[in-house]
């Protein structure tokens, strides 16, 4: 289990620091990044939020508060606390057209900043569970990497920076995204701000 928390942080800020992130939409108040790298497409959102960072954290590491900003939850389960820093989670996601509902069970590893200038950790990957086995009324997905940065700004602000690796079974709902013909991206987004405000 540390290996796993350990490296469920490390991979999150391994593909934080990557090199080569193509800037593809800016609005406002919230920034949109991709990255290519072989068959692996990763994205980054950046949304500027007018909460200090220790409460944007407090409130994205509670993954029961996702349903109210995040319309692709449809439903998050605790199946275990391992530690104050580190809790697995089901969570049900609801239907695309022409798809099964999606399935995930992931682990939340969480680390505050040991120095100022690092940022506020909420790190997510799947894992195995044998206690909740795949069922046959949803497509079990996997999430290899995403999560959370959330860097303090001012006493009053930070900046929350949201990364996912895409996997096959979330590219359905990318590809149109990316394309612009659908912006789920943007209006997640956008709700998670005024969500933390």
């Amino acid at each position: 289990q540390a290996y796993l928390s350990y490296s469920n942080i490390a991979a999150l800020t391994h593909l934080a620091r990557k090199p080569g992130w193509d800037i593809t939409k800016t609005l406002d108040n919230v920034k949109i990044w991709t990255h290519e790298e072989g068959a692996v497409l990763s994205f980054k959102v950046e949304m500027q939020v007018k909460v200090p960072s220790h409460v944007a954290f407090s409130l994205l590491s509670d993954f029961s508060l996702r349903q109210r900003w995040d319309r692709h939850f449809q439903t998050c389960e605790v199946l275990q606390a391992v530690s104050e820093e580190e809790k697995i989670y089901h969570i049900t996601s609801a239907p695309m057209t022409g798809h099964q509902p999606r399935d995930f069970v992931i682990l939340v590893s969480l680390r505050q900043p040991c120095r100022p200038q690092e940022p506020y950790t909420v790190a997510v990957r799947s894992v195995t569970l044998k206690a909740m086995p795949p069922s046959p009324e949803f497509c079990r997905s996997e999430i290899l990497c995403a999560g959370f940065q959330i860097y303090s700004s001012s006493s009053s602000s930070c900046t929350v920076c949201y990364f996912n690796q895409v996997t096959s079974g979330v590219m359905p709902y990318l590809a149109a995204n990316l394309t612009g013909s659908s912006k789920s991206i943007e209006d997640t987004a956008l709700e998670c701000i005024k969500f933390l405000e």
